[in-house]
């Protein structure tokens, strides 16, 4: 019983792992449109969110990895700079201000796009088998589908509003209460900035994949990853924002919050834990729970800032969830057809051997009898 409950957790700590980052993430969205509406820099919170993430998580490290840390070549280098740029410098930049013109729930919604994204990628780089006659590969197919169509539910139908006793004193408070004012809104060009930063961090979450391939420390790359984006970041920020001194100064308030939080869970925590899933479960598993994002945002939402929720956030919230679970399956499936075949092709590979070892024995007794 205790070998079976050890095995039931060892095989259920990704999947918990990272439904708990989606509440990171989930978090994150939150407090940063909050500070984006109190005025700060999305140039500028890239730029410390990672900084902090580099100062916090270095030291770790560099003690934790000093045995397994590889050399340095030029094509891990190329790489991590290639990472740092397209994620903590793109990507963040993209993404961010899309959320300016749009709102918390509509820019997590926007991201569901994500996993089908990674998923096309990894497939054309073949780091995720598929096999279009396969039932598992066909159920990963329709569960990304199926996460796709029910974020765009959620997005777009309304339907009436459903009363929960947290939300009833606020009356007048629509879904919009995270978002900045009314005229400053402007979905379609924020819809826009949003998709063009998922492609990036679908590419983002290809590469890294790609690069723990033959640089294994997964937290030394985080920190290589975070320095890169805040350096290029920085060089950004000073051409796109030359002048405005401003936007650098740091104060005790919601920015210097996004700030902490964003570098410590998103970047840091986010980066390293979902390198490790990587190495055994691959880019598409992380990306795949990504729509859980929204359903998280949607309830917090509720309970922190009152939003209403109606019921087509519901019924794209329980669609999501089905997709998601034909995904996990596919995957599953995927993985127990692989390590039956390569059980199979070890056993093969056995029998020659032991061949040859009863032929010696039987040649070194027909020699023991001929010499009797």
């Amino acid at each position: 019983m205790p070998t079976r409950l050890l095995k039931l957790v060892k095989e259920g700590k990704p999947y918990l792992t990272v439904i708990l980052l989606q509440f990171g993430y989930a978090g994150s969205a939150i407090i940063a449109k909050n500070a984006l509406n109190h005025g700060m820099s999305h140039f500028t919170f890239a730029v410390y969110r990672n900084a902090f993430a580099t100062i916090v998580f270095a030291p770790f490290a560099f003690l934790l990895e000093r045995k397994i840390r590889p050399k340095m070549t030029l094509s891990i280098f190329l790489k991590i700079m290639l990472l740092g740029l397209v994620e903590p410098v793109i990507d963040q930049n993209l993404y961010y201000t899309g959320l300016r013109y749009t709102t918390a729930t509509f820019a997590t919604a926007m991201c569901n796009v994500l996993p089908a994204l990674t998923f096309l990628l990894a497939w054309i780089l073949r780091l995720e088998k598929v096999n279009i006659k396969r039932i598992p590969s066909q159920a990963k197919i329709v569960g990304t589908a199926v996460t796709l169509g029910g974020a765009m539910i959620m997005t777009l139908i309304g339907g009436p509003t459903i009363g929960l006793p947290w939300t009833k004193h606020h009356p007048n408070i629509t879904t919009t209460a995270t978002s900045a004012s009314p005229i400053e809104l402007q979905p379609i060009k924020g819809a826009l900035f949003i998709a063009a930063g998922c492609i990036c961090w679908s590419c983002f979450y290809n590469l890294q994949a790609i690069t723990l391939k033959t640089y294994p420390a997964a937290l030394s790359l985080t920190c290589l990853i975070c320095s890169s984006g805040a350096l290029q970041g920085t060089v950004l920020t000073l051409v796109a924002e030359r002048g405005n001194t401003s936007i650098w100064v740091i104060h005790w308030d919601t920015k210097f919050l996004s700030y902490v939080y964003s570098g410590m869970v998103t970047s840091g925590v986010g980066y390293y834990v979902s390198g490790l899933i990587m190495k055994e479960k691959g880019p598409v598993f992380v990306t795949a729970f990504n729509p859980l994002n929204m359903v998280i945002v949607a309830i917090l939402g509720s309970f922190i800032l009152s939003e209403q929720l109606n019921l087509g956030r519901v019924l794209g919230g329980a669609i999501i969830v089905t997709g998601l679970y034909l995904v996990i399956w596919g995957k599953s499936k995927d993985q127990q057809s692989s390590k039956s075949i390569s059980s199979e092709v070890a056993a093969q590979s056995d029998e020659p051997v032991e061949k040859e070892t009863a032929i010696k024995s039987s040649n070194q007794a027909k020699v023991g009898d001929e010499a009797v």
